[in-house]
């Protein structure tokens, strides 16, 4: 199985896809251009910021949770105005927002990383009832966030040591108990990015570097791939109509201009399973 593009400008670093379930639209981000981008009824959409923004939960059908290299803000899509809700590492010009994802319990999962992922500079956290709370930390590069669709679990990985980790979560969506290997992709020598998980459990995660997201099971077993039209997949989302499209952001940082032609471009395609509805962040 195979992607086809989605949408055709090239992204330096994507990531962050978000499908809105309400606006029935897709979002994702470049990060080092410093973007968020769209498309509606087929036209492109674009926003600025001075910032490096990375990651996006909905609040309204207006309004997006919006994670940067200094916190968190609520942005309103249609005025473009941006208000800050709490600072993350704003002291610490080395670090940026990478993935994030909105938890099942109206919470938001962010996970940060050094801009030239220094070992340990990173950090997970999760922003629940207005305020930011540290869940791990010495995270070299932020990944994977997503969650069981009975909120039993979360995952995540930090990309270096190639394991996606399985974390209990109590009925809050707070971790109990220490986490677990749950994936184990060294024998591969797989780099596991963004992820994301569909409605009967199982984890959709894009490998960079190898051209594709992978499917395992909720026992973590592989079961498929889908193949990527360019070499760095950095992160999928389930939308459309009926949830039953898989998008994928790519990444063209690093690569020469002449090489890997479709890099940082999105693509989709359509599967035969549906996705969980992202979750509303409730602020």
């Amino acid at each position: 199985m195979s992607a086809e593009v989605f949408d055709n400008r090239s992204c330096t670093l994507g990531e962050g896809p978000l499908w809105h379930p309400l606006r029935k639209q897709l979002f994702w981000f470049d990060i080092l251009g410093k973007k968020l981008l769209s498309q509606q009824d087929g036209r492109p959409l674009e926003w600025r910021f001075r910032d490096h923004v990375s990651a996006a939960g909905w609040i309204s059908k207006d309004e997006l949770l919006l994670a940067s290299e200094t916190g968190l803000s609520r942005f309103n899509l249609n005025s473009g105005e941006r208000q800050h809700l709490v600072d993350m590492e704003a002291d610490n010009p080395k670090t940026r927002s990478n993935d994030g994802r909105a938890d099942p319990f109206g919470g938001f999962w962010i996970g940060t990383m050094g801009f030239q992922a220094e070992p340990g500079a990173g950090a997970i956290y999760r922003f629940y009832q207005g305020k930011l709370t540290r869940l791990f930390d010495n995270i070299t590069i932020s990944n994977a966030i997503c969650f069981a669709p009975d909120g039993s679990c979360s995952y995540f990985t930090d990309t270096v040591t190639k394991m996606i980790m399985k974390q209990p979560l109590d009925s809050e969506g707070w971790p109990l108990g220490a986490s677990e290997v749950f994936i184990d992709l060294n024998a591969g020598n797989l780099n596991p990015d963004g992820a994301v998980v569909d409605a009967e459990g199982r984890l959709w995660n894009a490998q960079w570097g190898a051209s594709r997201v992978a499917c395992y099971g909720p026992d973590g077993a592989f079961q498929r791939a889908v193949e990527v039209g360019a070499t760095q997949a950095s992160c999928p989302s389930f939308g459309g109509a009926d949830l039953n499209q898989l998008f994928v952001t790519t990444a063209a940082e690093g690569l020469p201009a002449n090489s890997d032609p479709l890099k940082g471009q999105v693509f989709v395609t359509k599967m035969n399973i549906t996705g969980q509805p992202e979750h509303q962040v409730k602020v």
